[in-house]
């Protein structure tokens, strides 16, 4: 089943965003901080990048998407999960060949393999424009698994709750933040575009990613911008009409909320305009992308987004996609698979559209979700869990590489809480990171924007991936 929170944010995190934005003017010491801060970091860059999240909403099963493929780690995947496991000569295709051994901690030499919906990828891993992170998470600060038992050190608050690890993912609180880390590194590109409207784009409805305290997350549709009615085309068929309803929504108001309103509202109209007219100037993409696939729809248009670039301004970008259904306590025979090919064959259609646009070493996508899930299932499929595996694609990308440390496959292991609920070994805040250092954003930049970032070694967080 989906969870609520996989297509809409409580009402208690809605009116928290809303209260920010309606102080963005306010120049509160964070935004001070952001606006010095942005001086001298990437908001001065003359080149284009972006980086794009693809959001996995439900929780992903990690052990049916990157699958243990030696012989050791396959035998104990089986045994744990035997109505669920993949058939090891299934994965003989997608087995993945590493350009460096993989060693986990008891000396064992790991291998994994792509589940076979996932194969439009193999080819992105062979040809080093793909990586795989394994075993990611939220973390406070490393942690072993006596601390977890012992409860010595500070663990991610409510753990194994969707809407409270998608926030933690998103902006490293839970369920209320205000902010997220991909907004909030939008505050330092935000006076570097010529259209600041453009720096954090969410192609599949609000997300607190994309929120930052100057940064305003834009929403579009896979088919661009949305119009307001009446605008668009004459209302009741009068341009009269049209204008006046303009006039009525955009003019300046004395009363707090009304102006703020129509100060929303211009800036969606002016917004709308800019767009439709850039897009319908930016070359065509002829890279096929997948018919019937929700996924691929949200990303061709951010691939019309990139091409739209310059016109549009854009230095730095922030781009925020994703797909529901990952939450299979059920059905993981059969729902999963179905899941797993709708993002290769969207990742992989991206990837080329990048490619046939010039720009596939500016663009990075990355896939993220609420959490891993159980090792162990419950005939039909698993539980929530805690860490996973995901993928980061792109030309920048050093891929045809597994980084991070591979866990071992066991209940109740030396890398688990339990059922196979992977303790991560790396954290989202490394992650960020190495996206955000990319993006050109300084070290202690990235110590005020990811706040848990400075209890991890200095030369643990930037992962080098990219």
């Amino acid at each position: 089943m989906n969870h609520p929170s996989e297509t809409n944010p409580s009402r208690r995190a809605f009116l928290q965003r809303v209260s920010a934005l309606s102080l963005a003017g306010v120049a509160t010491p964070w935004a001070v901080n952001l606006a010095t801060m942005a001086e001298a970091s990437a908001a001065n860059a003359q080149d284009y990048k972006a980086i794009v999240c693809v959001f996995l909403y439900g929780g992903n099963d990690y052990a049916n998407t990157l699958v243990p493929y030696d012989s050791q780690s396959y035998n104990a995947y089986q045994s744990l999960r035997p109505n669920l496991a993949y058939a090891r000569d299934r994965l003989h295709a997608t087995a993945l060949k590493s350009s460096q051994a993989l060693i986990d901690r008891n000396g064992v030499q790991r291998q994994y393999a792509l589940a076979p919906e996932l194969s439009p990828m193999l080819p992105l891993f062979d040809s080093g424009k793909l990586g795989v992170l394994l075993n990611v998470g939220s973390l406070m600060q490393p942690t072993s698994k006596t601390q977890y038992t012992n409860k010595s050190v500070a663990l991610p608050p409510k753990l194994f709750s969707h809407n409270d690890q998608q926030s933690i993912w998103q902006s490293s609180s839970p369920e209320g933040a205000v902010s997220g880390w991909g907004g909030r590194m939008g505050d330092l590109f935000v006076s570097g575009n010529g259209k600041a409207t453009f720096t954090c784009v969410n192609v599949s409805g609000n997300a607190v990613f994309l929120s930052g305290q100057q940064a305003v997350q834009y929403q579009v549709t896979s088919n661009g911008s949305v119009p307001l009615n009446g605008l668009s085309t004459p209302l009741f068929g009068s341009s009269a009409c049209s204008d006046a309803l303009r006039q009525i929504v955009t003019q300046s108001r004395t009363h707090l909320f009304e102006h703020e309103y129509n100060r929303v509202s211009t800036r969606s109209i002016e917004a709308d305009q800019v767009l439709s007219a850039a897009l319908a100037s930016a070359p065509p993409i002829t890279t096929p992308f997948p018919a019937d696939n929700r996924l691929a729809s949200q990303l061709k248009m951010v691939a019309r987004m990139i091409a739209s670039a310059s016109a549009l301004s854009a230095k730095r970008q922030v781009f925020f996609v994703s797909l529901g259904g990952f939450d299979t306590h059920d059905g993981l025979l059969t729902e999963h698979p179905i899941l797993l090919k709708t993002v290769a064959d969207a990742l992989a259609a991206f990837y080329n559209a990048t490619v046939e646009l010039g720009v596939a070493n500016s663009v990075t996508a990355f896939t993220a979700s609420d959490f891993g899930r159980t090792l162990t299932g419950n005939n039909d499929g698993s539980d929530h869990g805690w860490g996973s595996m995901h993928f980061m694609l792109g030309g920048a990308v050093k891929g045809g590489s597994l980084y991070g440390t591979a866990p071992l496959v066991a209940n109740n292991g030396e890398d688990d809480v339990g059922q196979g609920r992977l303790l991560p070994t790396t954290s989202v805040e490394q992650y960020a990171a190495t996206l955000g250092k990319w993006l050109g954003i300084t070290d202690s930049e990235l110590i005020d924007l990811l706040p848990n970032l400075r209890n991890f070694d200095t030369n643990s967080r930037n992962l080098g991936f990219l």
